[in-house]
């Protein structure tokens, strides 16, 4: 599973261009599915592989990709197609300011 943070400006300078990138270890003919979840803030990417077996953390900086335009995208580039069972999102809503605090 990988982190590809090439795509996640428009900026011209590109001060910030990684991919990060760890193997996911997992026996595919005892289990034909793999649990992948991605926590995305306002600069912070989460991958989570098999459960938290593999974690890879990153930064980015995005110049659009805030709110309605931030976007994931899952991609294969293994020799194997993939099935996806299920693909869920959420978005996490701004915590209640108190104001009498």
């Amino acid at each position: 599973m990988c982190n590809d943070a090439t795509k996640s400006t428009l900026a011209t300078n590109k001060l910030y261009g990684l991919t990060f990138a760890a193997y996911v270890d997992i026996d595919l003919t005892k289990s034909r599915t793999i649990s992948l979840r991605t926590l995305l803030d306002s600069s912070v990417v989460e991958s989570f592989g098999a459960g938290g077996k593999t974690v890879i953390s990153s930064r980015v900086y995005p110049t659009l990709a805030e709110g309605d335009h931030a976007h994931l995208f899952i991609f294969n580039n293994g020799v194997a197609d993939i099935n996806v069972d299920k693909l869920d999102a959420w978005e996490i809503q701004k915590p209640l300011m108190n104001v009498g605090a």
